[in-house]
């Protein structure tokens, strides 16, 4: 059997395999906790963000919807460039931590979908998630300033109707100050 005919009957075998190893199309994600490698990949984003805050416009990071107002500033300033998919990245990961402390049903998660996977921040009795880690850099890669705090403001407001009802019939109000 020459290499070509052993490839193709090796494919032939592996294949089946390999397909139901997907999830099929239209498949529910699935939502599990963060890794350690997660974690620590988080943390390294937010600590690149502090570093840049603090060096280039004095301010710390402090995980609360004051560090919307910093990012703006980076943004505006345009500290971190166009190209820079993983600094913009971590812009991202520094607003979902202000959307965390604005919200408690919030818990950053690893979603797996048929994309593949991706740290998002999911409401902690549904299947409804955020993905701030890209919702800034998106905009930013194709040239725009985004509006940090607009946003911030407009993720959570589309969140609040998936969370639980407050006690009371309490509605749910978001500050950025």
């Amino acid at each position: 059997m020459n290499r070509y005919m052993t490839t193709a009957l090796l494919a032939l075998v592996l294949l089946p395999s390999i397909l139901s190893a997907q999830p099929p199309q239209g498949a529910s994600p699935i939502i599990r906790d963060l890794s350690w490698t997660d974690e620590s990949f988080l943390n390294t984003q937010r600590k690149r963000i502090t570093r840049i805050a603090s060096e280039q416009i004095g301010v710390p990071i402090r995980g609360t919807s004051e560090d919307l107002a910093t990012l703006q500033r980076i943004i505006d300033r345009e500290l971190i460039s166009q190209d820079d998919i993983s600094m913009q990245q971590a812009l991202g990961v520094v607003m979902g931590d202000a959307m965390l402390a604005a919200e408690s049903q919030l818990r950053w998660k690893v979603y797996e979908d048929n994309r593949g996977n991706s740290r998002a921040l999911c409401a902690a009795s549904v299947n409804e998630c955020l993905f701030p880690v890209t919702m800034l850099s998106r905009r930013m890669r194709v040239g725009l300033k985004p509006d940090v705090k607009k946003i911030y403001l407009d993720a959570l407001y589309l969140i609040a109707e998936d969370l639980p009802q407050l006690p009371y019939g309490g509605k749910r109000e978001y500050s950025i100050y």
